[in-house]
């Protein structure tokens, strides 16, 4: 999991490629706190041929679970 909860972008967009050009997952969770980053690091994991699952959780945070297509 990678927790980029009080991080402003592009950090988490920043902090998930490296973790895709590293390990390259089949799958990853991403722990985020706010909407533009959701919105963001969701834009850039689709474009990366990463199937976007937003999970809300509490206190205005956000699990997504991405998982790579094909």
């Amino acid at each position: 999991m990678i927790d980029v909860r009080g991080l402003a972008c592009p950090m988490p967009v920043v902090m998930v490629r490296r973790e895709m050009e590293k390990n390259s997952p089949a799958s990853m969770e991403v722990l985020l706190d706010n909407q533009t980053a959701v919105e963001n690091v969701s834009r850039f994991a689709g474009s990366n041929g990463y199937q976007v699952e937003v999970r809300p959780a509490e206190d205005d945070e956000f699990t997504l679970v991405l998982t790579k297509q094909g």
